[in-house]
């Protein structure tokens, strides 16, 4: 499986033509079979540890390794490994800084030394801190988060954003005869952009907005929006912006198993999420995602290499060193990032499919649609290869 992995890769990677790898933090060569890179959290810059690099790239990992998500920031490092070995890159040296203790302390660190690129941080709320520390120095930020407000010029947006999702959705409901739609979403950060995204959507195609239910997230309270949706009636097609579990115990109280109408559709929440394919009235319904063929083999490789599979999020870490390759092309060691490198028109395809950034930061993705079966799902309209 590793051997066809790494086979996949390279027509991913086509002409990077880089050759061995070196991976920092620690002062010795990765070791795949040890677990993942070594973390080193230095109180200073110490040559020891980051020697003079006259022909590497230093790129700095700004990811939580301690607290609460160190699971979440320990996949993406060691996904970013994976990336290194795979792909050979000899001029690379990307080390690891934990921002749990503070983003903008561990930014500041990155920076000292003598990083020119971050990947990170994780979340939205670390952004700031970040950037306060990079925009000085002209460094930018390519983030693992996908929220759409922390985009700007020199911070990009690598997440899936659920925004895209629903549009994608949408624009395929309508393709198949969808006019008039009816929202669930839940009240709160994802259920306010869900359904701004639909509304925008719905009304740029020339389509309806029949009503909008909202509600708080609990067992009771999905049903009892559902309820009122369908008692009101008028719509054609229902957008259930909510994880797989609570859009299925909605679905039974909008339509009976077997019915064609209303339409069910949702957003990339229920990617991988197989509980759906055993609820009778989610037969039929769509969603849109990223691609997901290279992620299943991703997951293989890593589990062979560190024994349990990672995080879904963790290829945005992987495809993040892809970018980084992309972009040395065009890069010499020891300078600024050329301004426009990431927002070449034609993108660059990672696992995740195709991704480019546009010039305020978003991250603009191919996204597929599938629809829920009866075990299993079934890609009906494929993204895109490329822009």
């Amino acid at each position: 499986m590793l051997g066809n992995f790494k086979r996949i890769m390279a027509a991913i990677t086509g002409s990077l033509l880089l050759a061995a790898c070196q991976v920092i933090p620690g002062a010795e060569a990765p070791r795949p079979d040890a677990g993942g890179p070594v973390i080193d959290q230095p109180t200073a810059p110490d040559s020891a540890v980051l020697p003079e690099d006259e022909d590497r790239h230093r790129v700095a990992l700004l990811v939580p390794m301690s607290g609460s998500n160190a699971e979440v920031g320990q996949s993406i490092a060691n996904a970013t490994t994976m990336a290194l070995l795979d792909t050979g890159a000899q001029n690379l040296r990307i080390t690891t800084y934990d921002t749990n203790a503070g983003a903008g302390a561990a930014a500041s660190r990155a920076i000292s030394d003598g990083n020119r690129l971050i990947l990170g941080p994780l979340q939205r709320d670390n952004v700031g801190a970040v950037l306060e520390q990079a925009r000085p120095r002209d460094i930018p930020l390519i983030t693992f988060s996908n929220d759409t407000t922390v985009a700007r010029s020199d911070v990009f947006v690598m997440g899936h954003i659920p925004e895209q999702s629903v549009v994608r959705s949408v624009n395929f409901a309508f393709d198949q005869g969808a006019s008039r739609f009816a929202i669930l979403a839940p009240r709160g950060d994802y259920g306010n952009r869900t359904t701004a995204a639909a509304e925008q959507a719905i009304l740029a195609r020339g389509g309806t907005v029949v009503n909008v239910q909202r509600y708080d997230r609990g067992n009771t309270s999905i049903i009892s929006a559902a309820d009122r949706l369908t008692t009101a009636g008028g719509f054609d097609t229902v957008l259930i912006a909510d994880n797989a579990r609570l859009a299925a115990m909605a679905a039974p109280r909008l339509k009976d198993a077997g019915d064609a109408l209303p339409s069910i559709i949702g957003t990339e929440l229920w990617s991988r999420q197989d509980s759906l394919l055993s609820a009778g009235a989610m037969r039929g319904a769509w969603f849109a995602a990223v691609p997901d063929d290279r992620y299943r083999q991703f997951a293989s490789s890593y589990e062979s290499r560190f024994g349990e599979q990672p995080f879904r999020i963790a290829t945005l870490g992987y495809d993040a060193v892809l970018l980084t390759l992309r972009l040395t092309r065009d890069w010499e060691p020891g300078t600024d990032l050329p301004a426009g490198l990431l927002t070449t028109d034609g993108g660059f395809l990672g696992l995740d499919g195709p991704i480019r950034f546009q010039t305020n930061g978003l991250g603009e993705r191919a996204m597929e649609v599938r629809q829920v079966g009866n075990g299993a799902f079934t890609v009906v309209d494929p993204a895109p290869t490329g822009f």
